[in-house]
């Protein structure tokens, strides 16, 4: 399928946008609005506009005067894209192989600002394992196991500032909602490496989490299993923290 046989957007502006990322993405160097202008049939007005658009949210730079190329923000964006897709494709075969350790189910998930998400998921029906892609699963990182290996990697002052955007709020009576509570929670995950929700966000439910880290050391995602609270064993971290181990192995990490 090539760029013609795409559906094309409904809105207009978009479509204008997007022809002018690909004429700039087409070329080496930066391109004059003359140039550009030609190239994609707009206006030179209309594409001057939409262009400092784009280079207000560092889709487009400006090298020089009347001259623009792709910006850093794209390549911000691409590196997540990248680091999200290469951790779900090392992951995959590993968190299987958990999955029936403990034939519970075991997630993937990735920190977003405030929350984690879940990108990945193994877990069992009637009809084998399943995987379950989770876009949109989200929960607060100081009720979760794995956002509070993500906390606990953030400096102190980041963690306070955190407590006070949140105001910590609890989903049950377990969850943490007081800043002191939380820091003692945080020192032990440093000390350990794993991390832990006992009926924090959801009652019934327990969780623990090791870390994914990538080729620069650094943590990238959180491998948890999650099961009814009577049923989480502890003979499962020492394999949760091997296969964190072997897919931050499979990422470059060498820590």
């Amino acid at each position: 399928m090539t760029a013609k046989d795409l559906p094309r957007p409904t809105i207009q502006v978009l479509e204008r946008s997007f022809a002018l990322l690909e004429t700039l993405a087409a070329q080496p160097d930066p391109v004059s609005l003359k140039e550009i202008a030609e190239r994609t049939g707009l206006h030179p007005s209309t594409a001057h506009r939409i262009l400092n658009d784009l280079a207000i949210g560092r889709f487009v730079d400006r090298p020089a005067a009347g001259s623009y190329r792709l910006g850093m923000r794209l390549l911000e964006l691409g590196n997540l894209v990248k680091a999200r897709l290469d951790v779900r494709e090392a992951a995959l075969g590993p968190m299987r192989e958990l999955h029936k350790v403990t034939h519970q189910p075991v997630n993937l998930s990735m920190r977003q600002g405030d929350e984690i998400v879940y990108i990945e998921r193994t877990y069992s029906e009637r009809s084998g394992m399943q995987v379950v892609r989770a876009i949109g699963g989200h929960a607060p990182l100081h009720l979760t196991s794995v956002g509070k290996l993500f906390l606990a990697h953030d400096d102190p002052a980041r963690v306070r500032t955190y407590a006070t955007r949140t105001g910590l709020t609890g989903h049950t009576r377990n969850s943490i909602t007081d800043l002191p509570r939380l820091e003692r929670e945080l020192a032990g995950v440093r000390a350990t490496g794993v991390a832990r929700d006992d009926e924090e966000l959801e009652l019934g439910v327990r969780c623990m989490a090791a870390g994914v880290y990538d080729d620069q050391g650094k943590l990238l995602a959180g491998l948890s299993v999650s099961a009814p609270a009577d049923r989480l064993e502890e003979s499962w971290l020492e394999r949760v923290k091997a296969t964190a181990s072997q897919i931050s192995l499979a990422l470059g990490y060498r820590g």
